[in-house]
């Protein structure tokens, strides 16, 4: 299979983003794919600058990810958080030991004036990482769900609730004064939106001021890879979301979604009869992603799709 050489951009949140990106780095040349991750979902807990997303992509690039869990590290142990249930504290964020250390050292660097996006890449670059890793900003961005009961930040709704209240609205908070980290599309092939929820994961990343322009104003494909699989996301929220919010869980109302910013669709071999409704050149493949030759299947895929589309066909 032939597929274009050359550097890629991928926009990601989440496991199934991570999962992408680590099939695209292995495939890839060292040094061919930069990620730009959500931190919407970035929050201070105990004192400490947690980056849920950002850590879940670099330990997944890394071979460090926790796959039974789904996030935090492999071989964890548990010591800091039973400590600090025996003396009153709170533990509904559960810390692993080893994940620990790498948020208190993300917080006393932040607190000494480094930048997120520095930390993020050397952090990445210590742990193997060859894929370059960047924060969608430097400054906070909140992602704040409305709900029924209220408005709640990300992590309250996501893990305290277990994503339970019922979704009325999302926002991000912050986004106004974010800026896009510097160099992401420099000399691209193409542009990838990962499988991850396009409402909690990628919206935050496209609210950034100038990113959706700066995306375009790369004139190279952009693909957008879905995130659901016959009607269901894989793991997470996103068809609760879709449906508290009116709209159809079906990977049209994905492409409707990014409409205005795509030029390819990847589409789920189990959904290929939705292929003649859409009007956007579509690549069908099996997208679920479970081993690691799943992962670089995909990505396989996703690059044979772009070296298509650059090509005009």
């Amino acid at each position: 299979m032939s597929v274009d050489t050359g550097t890629f951009l991928v926009l990601t949140g989440g496991i199934g983003g991570a999962k992408l990106c680590l099939g695209m780095q292995r495939v890839l040349p060292a040094g061919s794919v930069r990620i730009v991750v959500n931190t919407g979902d970035d929050f201070e807990h105990l004192g400490l600058r947690i980056s849920p997303d950002i850590d879940t992509t670099i330990y997944t690039l890394s071979g460090l990810a926790n796959t039974e869990l789904g996030w935090g590290r492999r071989d964890e142990t548990w010591t800091f958080m039973q400590a600090l249930s025996s003396i009153g504290g709170e533990t509904w964020f559960q810390l692993g030991d080893g994940d620990l250390a790498l948020h208190v050292e993300r917080t006393r660097r932040l607190a000494g004036g480094e930048s997120l996006t520095r930390i993020t890449a050397d952090i990445a670059r210590r742990l193997g990482v060859t894929a370059a890793v960047f924060p969608m900003s430097d400054s906070p961005v909140s992602t704040i769900v409305t709900t029924t009961e209220g408005d709640m930040g990300f992590q309250d709704y996501f893990v305290r609730r277990r994503c339970a209240p019922v979704v009325t609205g999302l926002s991000f908070r912050g986004a106004e004064a974010a800026r896009v980290p510097e160099g992401i599309c420099k000399s691209l092939r193409a542009i990838v939106i990962a499988p991850s929820n396009p409402y909690l994961s990628v919206d935050p990343i496209l609210a950034v001021p100038g990113m959706r322009s700066l995306l375009r104003e790369a004139n190279v494909p952009i693909i957008a890879v879905t995130p659901l699989i016959g009607g269901a996301a894989v793991k997470g929220p996103t068809v609760k979301i879709m449906r508290e919010l009116g709209i159809e869980p079906s990977p049209l109302s994905i492409v409707q979604h990014y409409h205005d910013l795509i030029d390819g669709f990847v589409l789920d071999a189990r959904d290929a009869v939705l292929q003649a409704r859409t009007d956007l050149p579509v690549q069908v493949c099996d997208t679920l992603m479970v081993s690691l030759e799943d992962r670089e299947r995909v990505a396989r895929c996703v690059l044979e799709f772009a070296h298509q589309l650059r090509a005009g066909g």
